[in-house]
């Protein structure tokens, strides 16, 4: 059975992947998800890629995709939280990249062990109000194990961009940010800071 935080790995992948091929004006969030996910997992499961041998060569594709259509500024700020706004602009501007590589670190082992040919992607309803949208789905495992996804996307320019993702009621965003106030409180940002420059500090998916 694959552990829940291990999911929000999956669909932070998946959905951040499907809006690699919105188009000019972005259309209904879903059916950009729906139709680039598939070619996304045609990378994923493609037999060429997936020696060890290729493992960056498969990396460096899929995060092309992944740094363009994912705003992690915003993943960044909702994840600090309260604690966005009392940092300077260039503390932020430092944040930023260090929560997106401490993000990259932890899931890139536990996204493609839990990819396999099987799995498919069901896509259930979705809500748009304004300039966001919650889009629903749930991955099915070759096992016939069923979790659901729920991609959380706002309206940047002309394209949709995720901002988090949550799996079975688990959000990356939350659990993130539990862990960096947890560490704010006791020490310090700058000792937030220090831990995320280690990233094994941060090395595995979010507990609830």
């Amino acid at each position: 059975m694959i552990r829940r935080s291990n999911i929000v790995a999956v669909g932070l992948l998946l959905s951040c992947l499907a809006l690699g091929a919105a188009a000019a004006v972005a259309g209904v969030p879903t059916d950009q998800i729906k139709s680039t996910v598939e070619k996304a997992l045609v990378v994923l499961k493609d037999p060429t890629l997936k020696p060890a041998a290729k493992t960056k060569a498969r990396r460096d594709q899929l995060k092309q995709i992944l740094y363009a259509r994912c705003d992690f500024t915003e993943m960044a700020k909702r994840s600090l939280g309260a604690n966005w706004p009392r940092r300077t602009p260039q503390e932020q501007a430092e944040f930023v990249p260090l929560f997106t590589d401490v993000l990259e670190h932890a899931y890139a082992d536990i996204i493609e062990s839990y990819i396999d040919d099987n799995l498919k992607i069901v896509y259930v309803g979705e809500r748009i109000d304004g300039t966001f949208a919650d889009v629903n789905s749930k991955i099915i495992t070759g096992k016939g194990e069923e979790y659901s996804l729920n991609y959380k996307a706002h309206m940047v320019g002309n394209e949709w961009k995720i901002y988090d993702v949550v799996a079975e009621n688990i959000s990356l965003v939350n659990n993130y940010r539990s862990q960096f106030n947890r560490v704010i409180s006791k020490d310090s940002y700058e000792e937030l800071v220090r831990r995320l420059r280690d990233k094994s500090a941060f090395s595995g998916a979010p507990k609830k």
